[in-house]
């Protein structure tokens, strides 16, 4: 942890970026104005998990979000990490409270209790909590599908039944469910075939969850058609599939479940690099066509108070570059093709929607 004269200094510096911020009770508003696109980028799929919470630190994230116009969907997640997911949805909730322009947020659910008789209702009053406190959504994470088991060894499912009458329940509540369900398809190849360089490392650093290592996981077609269920079973139910809704390796295939289910739009989190290796005029293509059904999202976040700084210097970074990606027909070097990939050049209401609109229309945001 860095010593007191050096956070007293930077505390000062972030207080002259924030000058134009207007306290209000204890809610800090703040101008939304972008200074990378000149309207607020919402990135639709962050995270702040720490394990100690320092809330002294918190002027060095929000000052970073001001200076450069972000504001973040923070998603609280892991239901088989409850203590992990109580603390996160405890600092998500202060911060939805306390900077309400900056930050909004999705809670999610124990799942240590699994199979116990008053799971259902606990779950649901747990959720209900969570919105009552600001959250807008729900999130389901990879562990349903790839790690939660019953009794018996079997692997639990999303479109179980006993998830139902929670789904049920957000819907009654007008609030959207975000699912992280499966893998990429590498996630089922060895590392030497996966097509981008992301993911290799991804799963040989997480060999737990590399399903080519563990054949009892159910497969990738397993994952996919449990989700599609879901879309087709809760009609009326919003949902939004992080990472390209693990369709990320083709836009015709994740084209073919946006025309099934009007109930469905995606977030780019950690994949937009797969559009990358597709056929440029391919994906400019879709992201037009579909231009209501995708929301930016990087999957970065606060993990550690002692390397903040460098973690929201990459925060900026990579919010100013994929905004170049989308808005421009620039040059980008790329480690998995030789030639240098071109930005997609779209229409400015697309990227405007991609990056703003379609988080304010999906989750309901003020």
């Amino acid at each position: 942890m860095r010593s007191a004269t050096a956070l007293t200094a930077m505390l000062a510096l972030l207080a002259l970026v924030s000058s134009g911020c207007e306290k209000n009770g204890d809610a800090m508003k703040t101008e939304t104005s972008g200074t990378i696109a000149g309207y607020p980028i919402i990135d639709s799929h962050a995270h702040i998990y720490l394990e100690e919470y320092d809330e002294s630190l918190e002027p060095l994230l929000v000052g970073m979000m001001e200076k450069n116009g972000i504001r973040w969907f923070d998603i609280c997640t892991i239901g088989l990490s409850w203590d992990s997911l109580k603390e996160q949805v405890r600092v998500a909730g202060r911060l939805n409270r306390l900077y309400p322009d900056r930050f909004d947020w999705a809670v999610s659910f124990n799942l240590t209790n699994w199979g116990s008789p008053d799971w259902e209702t606990e779950t649901i009053t747990y959720i209900g909590e969570g919105f009552d406190n600001g959250a807008a959504a729900v999130k389901v994470w990879k562990e349903i599908g790839m790690e939660l088991k019953d009794p018996d060894g079997s692997y639990v499912m999303i479109d179980d039944p006993r998830f139902a009458p929670v789904f049920d329940y957000i819907e009654s509540r007008d609030k959207a469910l975000v699912c992280h369900l499966g893998e990429p398809r590498n996630c089922w190849l060895p590392l030497e075939e996966m097509t981008v360089d992301g993911d290799r490392n991804y799963f040989r650093g997480h060999p737990e969850y590399h399903a080519y290592k563990h054949p009892e996981i159910p497969s990738y077609e397993a994952q996919i058609a449990a989700r599609d269920r879901i879309l087709e079973h809760h009609p009326n139910l919003r949902v939004v599939g992080c990472h390209l809704g693990s369709l990320e390796y083709d836009v015709a295939e994740l084209a073919k479940r946006l025309d099934a289910y009007p109930n469905f739009a995606v977030d780019t989190a950690a994949r937009i690099i797969h559009f990358k290796v597709q056929d440029r005029d391919k994906v400019r293509a879709f992201c037009i066509e579909y231009a209501d059904r995708i929301l930016y999202g990087t999957d970065l976040g606060v993990r550690s108070m002692e390397d903040i700084e460098r973690r929201l210097e990459q925060i900026e970074r990579i919010c100013d570059e994929d905004y170049r990606y989308f808005s421009t027909d620039g040059a980008f070097t790329i480690a998995e093709r030789e030639e240098p990939v071109r930005g997609l050049d779209l229409p400015d209401d697309v990227v405007r929607k991609i990056f703003y609109e379609n988080a304010v229309k999906w989750y309901r945001l003020r």
